[in-house]
């Protein structure tokens, strides 16, 4: 028989009379945004989180996936220098110290996130599970804990389908591949998202043998075509191989089983096959709060869920994935429970970027909507991607009728940095006048955008109405000068 062993108990905090104005349960982004929003206005505040604060981007996420492509693109640079001249003859990949790497970034970043730091915010912490037991009330770790508002904020995991022999293959996800020690020798990817691509390009690099499977057609499906295409040359040109149209169907013996009956042999299986939303434990149904059939919180537009003193953000809903969401819908929800606003939340700019080399970065609609106008300048027009020889890339501005920007796609180095004002744009409904008529430094991978931006301008200019003016007024400036000698 098992020696009993000992639990502690869950230290819940106290509160002036009893009932906490805002109880937060997740310490992921938008908990942790959410928590200090509201403290900052004056109210109590409790987060309850289960684990560590700081949640998926500090510690399996944002943090650690990209401290490991900047070790893999370290390696990569080193590999192909010699574009540029520059020889190195040998690279050797010490994937420990990459690993001490990644460890090192966590670190550093942990204290802005951690259960003190909120805490010098006015944010009051518990660790330990909590669950609703009622439309006020909430049980943490066996305290029962009263509330005047909640914030649902419990982030989501990694999704890992029922294909057979999978589990039995101890696969890893995007949560479980920083407890690698060694570097695998023959990876498999499921998933050509951007966490699959990410990943997969990252362990090419390093020096796996790589191969990234997706069922649909190509990779990255939800991004611009084209910057799919560029994408899957790049993973190429690092060596992994792409299966796309590869449904599989099975693992055994080591291998991935696809459906036209091909099989890829397989030392380590990466998942990378989208994420689901986590609420585990939480008895919703106590408090009277709805989930859709994909297990999401639903929320309307303000992040109020079917219980009119609850609120939800982050990746339990539905809106995007993203740490940048996250943030600001938790805020918005805090803002709102605490203040009585009925502020919408941000879904129309929502940028997106895929960490690839290159990077993919987008915001708003694509090229293929109806009635819009698309401008696209390639890389090789863009001197300084052409002085880095760094040509694989492009801009691409989406304006409608009256010539507002509604969309970009950039793809190329920091593409991501330079969604920035894009996004600006976008929200802002500015035209593309606007883009074209700011100064920009030169020469930077900015060029690309504003330079699209300037052919829409001299594209409008062109057409026959405004030709006609322009011809107009510079007549009349003519013989105005001519009449003054």
């Amino acid at each position: 028989m098992s020696p009993q062993v000992a639990v502690s108990p869950v230290v819940v905090p106290t509160v002036e009379g009893g009932v906490w104005d805002l109880l937060v349960i997740g310490g992921g982004a938008a908990g942790l945004v959410g928590a200090r929003t509201a403290a900052s206005f004056g109210v109590s505040v409790l987060l309850v989180e289960r684990e560590r604060t700081g949640g998926d981007c500090l510690w399996t996420g944002c943090v650690p996936s990209k401290a490991l492509l900047a070790a893999a693109s370290a390696a990569a640079d080193a590999r192909g220098a010699g574009r540029l001249g520059v020889h190195v003859e040998r690279v050797r990949v010490d994937f420990a110290g990459v690993m001490a790497h990644v460890r090192a970034a966590i670190t550093a970043i942990e204290p802005v996130d951690s259960a003190d730091a909120l805490r010098a915010a006015g944010v009051q912490v518990a660790q330990g599970t909590a669950r609703f037991t009622g439309p006020s009330t909430a049980d943490v770790g066996g305290t029962p804990v009263r509330f005047r508002q909640a914030l649902v904020a419990t982030g989501s995991d990694p999704l890992v389908p029922p294909v057979p022999g999978l589990r039995d293959a101890s696969p890893l996800t995007s949560d479980t591949v920083w407890d690698l020690t060694g570097l695998p020798a023959r990876l498999v990817v499921l998933g050509g998202g951007t966490i699959g691509c990410e990943l997969g390009q990252a362990f090419a690099r390093l020096g796996s043998s790589v191969t990234v499977v997706e069922a649909a057609g190509r990779l990255l499906g939800a991004e611009d075509a084209d910057a799919a295409a560029l994408v899957t040359e790049a993973l190429r040109r690092d060596g992994a191989t792409v299966l796309t149209g590869a449904p599989v169907t099975a693992v055994q013996d080591g291998q991935v089983v696809l459906e036209d009956g091909r099989l890829v042999p397989a030392d380590t299986i990466l998942v990378a096959l989208g994420r689901r939303p986590d609420t585990r434990g939480l008895d919703l149904h106590a408090a009277g709060i709805e989930v859709d059939d994909r297990g999401h919180v639903v929320v309307d537009a303000a992040l109020r869920t079917t219980h009119p003193r609850v609120w939800a953000a982050g990746d339990v809903t539905g809106h995007p994935q993203f740490t940048h969401v996250a943030g600001v819908h938790g805020s918005t929800a805090a803002s709102n429970a605490v203040l009585g606003l009925r502020r919408r939340a941000e879904v129309g700019a929502i940028p997106r970027v895929t960490y690839t080399s290159p990077e993919v970065a987008a915001v708003g609609v694509g090229a293929g909507e109806r009635g819009v106008t698309v401008r696209t300048v390639a890389h090789d027009e863009v001197d300084r991607a052409v002085a880095e020889a760094r040509t694989a890339g492009f801009a691409r501005l989406v304006t409608d009728r009256r010539g507002r920007l509604v969309g970009a796609t950039v793809v190329g180095p920091r593409a991501g940095e330079t969604l920035a004002e894009l996004t600006l744009a976008v929200r802002k409904g500015l035209r593309a006048q606007d883009l074209a008529s700011t100064m920009h430094p030169y020469p930077t991978f900015g060029d690309g955008p504003w330079n699209a931006a300037v052919a829409d301008v001299r594209a409008r200019l062109a057409a026959p109405a405004t030709r006609r003016a322009i011809g107009v007024l510079s007549a009349v400036r003519r013989r105005w000068l001519d009449a003054r000698g």
